[in-house]
């Protein structure tokens, strides 16, 4: 909610990408490890001002669209889509109930929450509002038939984005004014001047591009590692169990063949209680105590692996992805060098990251101290995390 309006996200993601060919639309290839629509809702999920997402899809991805949009608890409908972007926005329309209404496209996977801050209180003020981007260009306009052509003066030009925002029932019945009139605009914002409506003009950002043909797709991933530079959090882990006879030595998911095992409420997995602690660090979420006390007897005995599943549900809430993993273990005995394949394997499962994201290693303390005694094993996990 705005100041008391509902504002729902309209999210168009039914074009077919004629100018970017390949199997399949733009929207649904990936960027890093998630698909460019998922880039698109993803800023209007975490929103607080956002109620609701709308989102437009062709009718044979409608079931792919649902697949990737059951993660946005923000979603109130897939809308089977037109043939035009027009047709697709006006279908989504009817679904959208009052308040404040914000048209995105589905191939604009870098718009920020400063973004849509800016077009919420233009659309709130004036009724329609646009993001603007100056063109850094100079623009010619051609004239005539023989090549004629005329430079236009640049401070007075814009680049305009989405998303677009709205009075509902003012873009509702520019739209059904299109459609009445046989008109097809270029923009939303474009429906609404034809009904007499003053657009307001707010900073949009260079980063907010559209995907539209393939010499695009590089650019997007140069955007995406750019924006996963300045949103970086490191985290640092450490842990610590005692080894005690009629244990199992759990390390990493994996039953470690040995006389003894690790001491603790849960399996006792140092190697996953490490990393765990060092993701939630990162994500400034705190540490495993907090959020799983070895007070509460539904952990007793449990796998770290599923622990380490909820933190990864945690981070995932935050806003944050893996980037990577480097956790070492600290044990004089005994080595644990055949199993970190199986080791590495798990981890990466369970977060759903690339293993070749996952490093495991071991050293000993050349006899020295409580590990060098075989009276306890340690670890250490550091691990970096990016913004989504």
């Amino acid at each position: 909610m705005f100041k008391g309006k509902k504002v729902t996200a309209v999210i168009v993601a039914a074009g077919a990408g004629s100018r970017f060919g390949g199997r399949l639309p733009k929207q649904f290839l990936k960027i890093g490890d998630r698909t460019v629509l998922e880039k698109a809702i993803e800023p209007f999920q975490r929103h607080e001002a956002v109620d609701a997402v709308i989102v437009a899809a062709a009718e044979e991805y409608m079931e792919l669209c649902a697949e990737l949009c059951g993660q946005f608890t923000k979603t109130e409908a897939i809308v089977k889509g037109g043939l035009r972007r027009q047709d697709s926005v006006w279908q989504c329309l009817q679904q959208v109930k009052g308040g404040l209404v914000l048209i995105h496209d589905g191939a604009r996977p870098f718009v920020t929450a400063q973004v849509i801050d800016r077009v919420i209180e233009g659309a709130y003020n004036q009724g329609a509002c646009v993001p603007c981007v100056p063109v850094k260009d100079t623009i010619r306009k051609a004239e005539g038939c023989k090549g004629e052509s005329a430079t236009l003066e640049r401070s007075s030009l814009f680049c305009v984005q989405t998303p677009q925002g709205f009075d509902t029932e003012l873009i509702r019945e520019a739209y059904k004014k299109a459609s009445e009139d046989g008109f097809e605009g270029t923009d939303d914002a474009g429906l609404a001047e034809r009904m007499g409506a003053d657009v307001n003009m707010v900073e949009g950002d260079y980063a907010n591009i559209k995907i539209t043909t393939r010499d695009d797709m590089p650019a997007a991933e140069s955007e995406g590692k750019e924006h996963r530079r300045m949103d970086m959090r490191i985290g640092s882990g450490y842990d610590v169990h005692q080894l005690c006879q009629g244990r199992k030595l759990i390390l990493g998911g994996c039953e470690i063949s040995f006389e003894k095992g690790l001491l603790g409420h849960s399996d006792a997995d140092v190697l996953t209680h490490a990393l765990m602690d060092a993701l939630l660090g990162a994500a400034a979420l705190g540490d495993i105590g907090k959020h799983f006390p070895d007070t509460e007897e539904r952990y007793r005995g449990i796998s770290s692996l599923k622990l380490l599943k909820e933190v990864k549900s945690l981070i995932s809430d935050a806003g944050y992805t893996v980037g990577n993993a480097d956790i070492t273990v600290i044990a004089q005995r005994p080595k644990i060098a055949p199993y970190i394949p199986a080791m590495r394997k798990n981890i990466a499962e369970t977060l759903d990251i690339d293993i070749e994201r996952v490093n495991i290693k071991g050293t000993t303390t050349e006899k020295l101290g409580f590990v060098g005694r075989c009276e306890g094993i340690a670890c250490e996990a550091v691990c970096i995390l990016y913004r989504k």
